[in-house]
């Protein structure tokens, strides 16, 4: 994705080295992006008008204008995703994590952190 591309997104994100976003097949009206590297998915972004969030189970904390499920792995606390909910277009920003164990998920769990909306 060009810089021109990034610059024109409804979000912000900040990509390590050896990452890329990449743009998905979405619905009308919606786009879908996935953040990978060397092939694997890591996260997923999508922005329209209408998510499927919550995709996972556990304890919905709302901080700083955005919903997060947070799930409990024995004393660890992990963000498996994050809703934000706008007045203007697109009206969802749904953030998700891909990668499930290991430092693949702690990556993609700062990665989304990052994601705000414009």
């Amino acid at each position: 994705m060009s810089a021109a591309e990034r610059a024109a997104l409804p979000f912000i994100i900040d990509l390590p080295p050896g990452f890329q976003l990449v743009e998905g097949r979405a619905a009308p009206g919606a786009q879908v992006y996935s953040a990978r590297k060397a092939g694997k998915t890591y996260l997923m972004i999508y922005a329209g008008p209408t998510s499927q969030f919550p995709i996972y189970d556990g304890d919905h904390v709302t901080v700083g204008g955005r919903v997060s499920v947070v799930t409990t792995e024995g004393q660890r606390r992990i963000a498996m995703e994050h809703l934000f909910q706008r007045a203007t277009e697109p009206a969802e920003i749904h953030v998700w994590v891909m990668a499930q164990d290991g430092a693949d998920r702690d990556e993609a769990e700062r990665i989304a952190q990052t994601v705000d909306p414009k």
